[in-house]
């Protein structure tokens, strides 16, 4: 059977599995720009924006997507295709696809091609919000949280003010345009997955502003939003082979498939001074603040990603859902999240924490997702502190000690020390951010320079009964593996 091409003169007669909405959207205006539409923003935002259109059959939030990049060059080829239409393949854990056709993205700019029209693009008055997945590194801010005003793309920015090419370069030209002009500013929507996604966005902004021209920053301050925002959708990279076996599955010859699990949640501050789409209709959670939801994906998802990544690394596994799937890895994340982690969070509007629980570890197990265990045991020297500090100090504080955590920072303490697993494989220590605070541990033989490293575990060494249960565990995962240490794990440590 041929395939179906994807455009906008296809859209009626795609197959009937195709899940797809209803509106016009030849009738839609632009009313958002977002910059970096890698495959999260269209499996996530740009998703939730189409399902906000055809519920309300609003037409004043059209979608143009924008590429900052040269790596952008295939999604301009793509978009232009196919009318800047694509599929989302929801994968759940049972195996079951469903294919979404995404509707909202009304045109896409690669920018090179025209950095000049981009910037007009930003001062018509009809776009409200710029929203942005730019990674984490794109907010150029350095370790101590403070904005990187020598980095290149400032620098360069700042040298021709009036064509800038870095997504805060360009934003800030099209603002100070604006201001010029006597338009009212738009709302700066951050869509990157890190803590206060809105502040970050705020003081990178005025920083470069500031360094530009103050005046331009004083009228940011006064006329821009920034909403912060929680996002969550694990959405794993695209490769030819893959894209090939999700369209002969859909039916359709899409260039730039999307793959998802079938989990989504954004909670999105309500802090928009120009309007917004109704969120809300296609399942957003709206509320004033954003810091308990991020609190508790932080101490539940990002920290159970933290306590199996050495544990079953260090045993031999090498993907994140066969060690979900394993009964022994399975208990021990419940047994963390029901009796570490979860009693010190409170339940929150729109978010059942039980449901909560229970979906991680389906989501965790999910085959078609295939998370790699070696990206969660990156960084751990800041991600450990970052993640599972908080329930760490609470249980300490409450009773003494955390059986399950002494375990893993006993893991975590072997896995950089030997750099081999339990198998005899070799692995390479990866820690882009903390390899200053890690050294010192590193050259110590002794498992006591770990738990004394207040920056890693906060008072830790000050709580005998956890020293010791750390320094059982230790000498067990040393001597019998991390695998047979944890099946053992209540015996050892009730001896």
């Amino acid at each position: 059977s041929k395939m179906a091409t994807l455009n906008q003169a296809s859209i009626s007669s795609l197959p009937s599995n195709i899940v797809k909405s209803s509106y016009d959207r030849t009738k839609l205006k632009a009313g958002i720009v977002h910059f970096g539409v890698g495959a999260f923003h269209r499996s996530h935002q740009a998703l939730y924006l189409d399902q906000a259109i055809e519920k309300s059959g609003t037409t004043e939030w059209g979608l143009i997507g924008v590429g900052l990049l040269p790596f952008d060059l295939p999604m301009r080829d793509a978009m232009k295709a196919q009318d800047s239409l694509y599929t989302v393949n929801e994968m759940s854990p049972d195996g079951k696809t469903t294919t979404r056709l995404i509707q909202a993205m009304t045109e896409y700019i690669y920018a090179p091609d025209d950095w000049e029209g981009l910037i007009k693009r930003l001062t018509d008055p009809s776009i409200k919000i710029v929203s942005l997945t730019i990674t984490e590194g794109g907010y150029l801010m350095n370790n101590r949280g403070e904005f990187m005003a020598s980095h290149p793309s400032v620098v360069k920015d700042l040298s021709a003010p009036e064509l800038p090419q870095s997504a805060f370069g360009i934003i800030i030209e099209a603002l100070n345009r604006r201001r010029k002009a006597g338009v009212n500013a738009f709302t700066v929507m951050s869509c990157d997955n890190l803590r206060h996604n809105g502040d970050q966005a705020k003081k990178a902004c005025l920083a470069f502003a500031a360094a530009r021209d103050p005046e331009i920053a004083k009228w940011i301050e006064a006329n821009v939003s920034f909403p912060n925002g929680m996002v969550d959708r694990i959405t794993p990279a695209m490769d030819p082979e893959l894209r090939d076996r999700l369209n002969k599955q859909s039916g359709v010859a899409d260039r730039a498939p999307v793959i998802a699990e079938d989990f989504i949640q954004w909670v999105l501050e309500d802090n928009f001074k120009y309007g917004r789409p109704p969120f809300e209709l296609s399942g957003v959670t709206i509320t004033d603040n954003v810091t308990p939801y991020e609190e508790a994906k932080i101490r539940l998802l990002n920290a159970s990603h933290q306590m199996i990544s050495y544990p079953a690394f260090l045993s031999g596994l090498r993907r994140v859902d066969i060690a979900c799937q394993d009964p022994l890895f399975q208990g021990y994340l419940r047994d963390f999240l029901n009796k570490d982690s979860g009693p010190y969070l409170q339940s929150i509007p729109g978010m059942d924490l039980d449901v909560y629980k229970e979906t991680l570890l389906k989501r965790f197990a999910n085959s078609a997702i295939g998370d790699q265990l070696a990206r969660l045991c990156l960084d751990g020297g800041s991600k450990i502190p970052g993640f599972l500090l908080p329930t760490i100090k609470a249980n300490l504080k409450e009773h003494g000690t955390c059986r399950r955590i002494a375990y893993l920072l006993a893991c975590y303490n072997h896995y950089i020390h030997v750099k081999k697993d339990d198998n005899g494989a070799d692995f390479e220590l990866r820690e882009p951010n903390a390899m200053a605070l890690l050294e010192p541990i590193i050259a110590s033989n002794d498992p006591m320079t770990l738990i004394k490293e207040t920056q890693l575990v906060g008072d830790a060494a000050s709580y005998s009964q956890f020293v010791k249960d750390y320094l059982t565990c230790y000498e067990h995962v040393k001597k019998d593996g991390a695998r047979k240490t944890l099946e053992n794990l209540d015996q050892i440590l009730n001896a």
